[in-house]
């Protein structure tokens, strides 16, 4: 029968310490997630997203840059205005990218700041006038679409783009487009041809790099995909003071699963345990397999006591329920930072790796936080 968790504190120099009786309540922070949607086939893929859009926000702010440049280039012609509609869509941007850490879903705000961006080169070209020649510029977001979105998104974005060129063209001047239809069928086919090229190029990209970062097994990231990941938040949490945390977790005596019912049915409980625990995180929380039976989760955002409340979630929700037909406890070893203190990652996961090992010792199929430094 799975036992009580126990949450004990193991202080960062010394002895470790035995167990208290301290047992957090589940936080918010640690409420399911969705496992899919029509924009993200898989939990692997909204993470892929997340991760392409921080990429991106860079290259994003220099593109805006360039159109803005244009608009200061065009605006003899056509007037400073323009520039309102990029600040617009910077701010969009912006707002979207905030929002996106604190949903279940944050593939749809990701989606609508994509729509917006396209609305807004809509409007400045109906402003502007069909003469203008800026209706192509319709195709510069569709880059964008297959580096977030799987193929649904990508054909609904490519969608919204010719659509909106054709809506906008007909709106300006149906009479130019009438008497000489490349106005239209030029951009619109500009659209087209770069959302398949993207497409194209971008699952190339994504399958060399699943080899590289993605373990096969699980479908998780793996320890190249964790350091990258880990950089990121060590620097994030310099700037903005905002805690993180780690949770360690390995299967009970699973050694046992492969010895007495084979390697197939232990690869079997990997990958539906695997499942279980993406199923309990949120969007952003992102889950590694380290080797064999352990896995890693960094948290961001997450204090001391909202990583342990997540970490007995996940202990509870794997000991309720059978994998390959058969009964699995896991441990789990945790340890966090709070606001303002910083993050690094190699102190803090040893100090989860050895709350990890007092759980073991103090008896499995518990959780054990380290103590804040």
């Amino acid at each position: 029968m799975p036992e009580e968790s126990v949450i004990a504190e193991i202080p960062l120099v010394g002895p470790l310490a035995g167990e208290s009786a301290a047992t957090p309540s589940r936080s918010p922070a640690a409420r399911p997630r969705a496992e899919a949607s029509w924009l993200c086939a898989s939990a692997l893929d909204r993470e892929r997203m997340l991760d392409m859009d921080r990429r991106l926000a860079p290259v994003r702010s220099l593109a805006l840059g360039v159109l803005a440049l244009a608009a200061l280039l065009n605006a003899h012609w056509l007037g400073l205005w323009t520039l309102l509609p990029l600040v617009a869509a910077a701010g969009a941007f912006a707002l979207a990218s905030r929002l996106s850490e604190h949903t279940e879903r944050p593939e749809y705000v990701l989606f609508g700041s994509w729509v917006v961006s396209e609305l807004v080169i809509a409007a400045t070209v109906v402003i502007a006038g069909l003469d203008s020649t800026l209706l192509a510029w319709l195709a510069i977001p569709v880059v964008t679409l297959s580096a977030r979105f799987s193929g649904h998104g990508v054909l609904a974005g490519v969608g919204v783009a010719v659509g909106l060129c054709v809506g906008v063209a007909l709106l300006t001047d149906a009479a130019a487009i009438s008497a000489y239809p490349p106005l239209l069928v030029g951009p619109a086919a500009v659209v087209i041809a770069v959302g398949i090229l993207s497409t194209a190029l971008m699952r190339s990209d994504t399958e060399h790099r699943d080899e590289a970062v993605v373990d096969q097994l699980t479908g998780m990231l793996n320890r190249n995909a964790l350091m990258r990941r880990a950089f990121e938040l060590e620097e994030q949490a310099r700037l903005t003071g905002d805690p993180v945390g780690i949770v360690v977790g390995d299967l009970d005596h699973f050694k046992q699963v492969n010895d007495t019912l084979g390697h197939a049915v232990g690869d079997a409980v990997l990958a539906d345990v695997a499942y279980a625990i993406r199923k309990q995180l949120r969007a952003f929380d992102l889950v590694y397999r380290l080797g064999g039976e352990e896995f890693l989760v960094l948290i961001p955002g997450a204090d001391s006591a909202e990583t342990a409340a997540i970490a007995e979630s996940l202990r509870r929700t794997i000991a309720a329920q059978p994998f390959a037909g058969r009964e699995v406890t896991m441990t789990f070893g945790v340890s966090a930072t709070e606001r303002g203190q910083g993050f690094e990652y190699e102190p803090q996961f040893e100090r989860a790796d050895a709350a990890l090992y007092e759980a073991k010792r103090s008896g499995r199929n518990r959780v054990v936080t380290a103590a804040v430094p």
